[in-house]
């Protein structure tokens, strides 16, 4: 009685107050699940009618299970945070709640067999359930009845355990944010590219690859979240994501090499020699010259900056060009200059860094702020 006393005061004082009468917050009591349980039904008997409570907030208390007769006491709920409990499994219970839309059961222990409840694919949550986040759970793979919830807006299993993304994926047709960052997924499947809303997609500190060409169909993607896998390359196709706006590839051995080439070693003689020639223009004749310097010569490279007019032939600078294709979408390329004091080409289309990437140029600064794009390789 001493604790079921404790939460009444607790949850009294954490109740939100400015229109929230449809709201009880319950988190961080300190109470055993028997004393919670015994709150939760004291307080649904007070909230019948106008302040049918429709978001549950229970994060952060001792939870192994989720309370008894849960859709009963609350047949209107649309949010339920369980978040930083112990649950292993999510009962039948949740079956119960046939109005839930957001379900947030973040830091748990669920993942073995049994941790989402039998009939979930067939009951009527799975038709009204939008936004789910298991994140930071074990679960090894993706369980087979989350790929029948086409309801489902948001996902998010980041920081779990998982090895593989399912071709079944594709079923999500309803998908528009897929959080699958810090597992240990090794591939992309080419069905991820079935998911016509689509619009964010974060498959970062994973193990990846490479990426399927095949994602060049995702016409919504506006953030597509890369970093921290083992990608040595990108697919020209993704130069077709018209929308893009931000692509995170920063601690991938692309950009690792990218850096590591930014090195510059000053020119021989023979070259300084060769390039005064092709620069100003000094005539000579096969007469003139040796035939392996004659050949030499002929493999002068022009400096791509037009405002720099020089040449080279071993030695030259790179650096990481950012192209921006149709104005909307920029993506880093190998950029070769004839010296480090050559600055790359000023245009509204591209521009060079040897820092970090992410910086604004002075060229930028005059380009509105909801057309920039970001590649993100720092």
């Amino acid at each position: 009685m001493e604790e079921a006393g404790a939460a009444a005061g607790a949850g009294a004082g954490a109740e939100a107050e400015a229109g929230a009468d449809t709201e009880l917050n319950l988190s961080r009591l300190g109470v055993s699940p028997e004393a919670l349980a015994r709150e939760l039904e004291a307080r649904a008997q007070e909230r019948r009618g106008p302040r049918e409570t429709q978001r549950l907030l229970l994060p952060h208390n001792r939870l192994v299970s989720l309370p008894r007769a849960l859709g009963a006491s609350f047949p209107q709920l649309q949010l339920l945070d369980v978040s930083g409990n112990g649950l292993r499994a999510l009962g039948p219970e949740l079956l119960e709640l046939r109005c839930l839309r957001t379900l947030l059961a973040k830091n748990n222990r669920l993942g073995g067999p049994g941790a989402l409840p039998k009939g979930l694919a067939r009951a009527p949550l799975c038709r009204t359930l939008q936004v789910l986040n298991l994140s930071g759970n074990c679960f090894q793979e993706l369980p087979p009845a989350l790929l029948e919830m086409r309801a489902l807006h948001t996902l998010s299993l980041g920081g779990n355990q998982l090895h593989a993304i399912p071709p079944e994926i594709e079923n999500l047709r309803s998908l528009e944010f897929l959080y699958l960052g810090g597992n240990f997924i090794k591939e992309i499947p080419p069905e991820l590219a079935n998911l016509p809303s689509l619009n964010h997609l974060v498959l970062c500190d994973n193990k990846i690859q490479s990426v399927p060409p095949q994602l060049a169909q995702l016409n919504s993607l506006r953030s597509l979240s890369l970093h921290n896998n083992l990608l040595t390359y990108l697919p020209r196709e993704i130069l077709s994501l018209v929308h893009l706006q931000e692509l995170s590839l920063r601690g991938n051995p692309l950009v690792v090499r990218f850096v590591r080439d930014l090195t510059y070693d000053p020119p021989t003689l023979l070259e300084l020699a060769g390039r005064t020639i092709k620069t100003r223009n000094i005539s000579y004749t096969p007469c003139d010259l040796p035939g392996n310097l004659v050949r030499y010569l002929d493999l002068a490279s022009n400096c791509p900056n037009p405002k720099c007019g020089g040449v080279y032939f071993d030695c030259c600078v790179r650096q990481i060009k950012f192209v921006d294709f149709c104005g909307k979408y920029r993506l880093p390329l190998m950029h070769y200059l004839c010296s480090p004091e050559c600055s790359s080409p000023c245009s509204s289309g591209s521009y060079s860094s040897t820092s970090q990437s992410e910086s604004d140029s002075e060229d930028e600064a005059s380009v509105a702020a909801h057309r920039m794009q970001k590649v993100l390789l720092g």
